[in-house]
């Protein structure tokens, strides 16, 4: 396994505009050129954002078929989405690491954000570091993928 899917979900593409004060003011773009530019040359990367439930579960799926190392930044997601904990839930037991990622601390901010249904079923959670967070999570894949 030489591919890491990096998904991110609901308005996430917005970021570097979307209360910066909070999310920072990087755009997915920019975090998607920091980490290709971070990831050793024979690791494969792919990037995908939705703000479609059904669309992120599929790629997901894909991850699961494909054997693919997940960063999963599931944004309002995170807190609710029963489907898309499933459709960890299968990648992680496939034996597939799933590395949650949000740019800010959920548990500093609004009390529904307190709770993910996704870390339960994720090999690791990391959070609250900015822009960083993806790059924290870059580096235990590698470690996880055996690089």
């Amino acid at each position: 396994m030489n591919s890491v899917l990096i998904l991110n979900g609901p308005n996430l593409g917005r970021l570097g505009s979307r209360e910066p004060e909070i999310y920072g003011s990087l755009s997915l773009a920019d975090i998607e050129a920091i980490l290709r530019a971070d990831a050793p040359e024979d690791v494969a990367l792919r990037f995908e954002q939705t703000d479609d439930e059904a669309t992120l579960m599929g790629f997901l799926h894909e991850a699961l078929d494909a054997r693919m190392g997940v960063i999963l930044n599931p944004a309002a997601f995170t807190h609710y989405s029963y489907a898309i904990r499933d459709a960890c839930a299968m990648v992680t037991s496939a034996g597939l690491p799933l590395i949650e990622v949000h740019l800010s601390n959920p548990h500093s901010r609004e009390e529904f954000r307190h709770r993910s249904v996704i870390s339960g079923v994720a090999t690791g959670v990391i959070l609250g570091f900015g822009a960083d967070s993806y790059r924290l999570a870059m580096t235990q894949m590698m470690t996880l993928l055996g690089r």
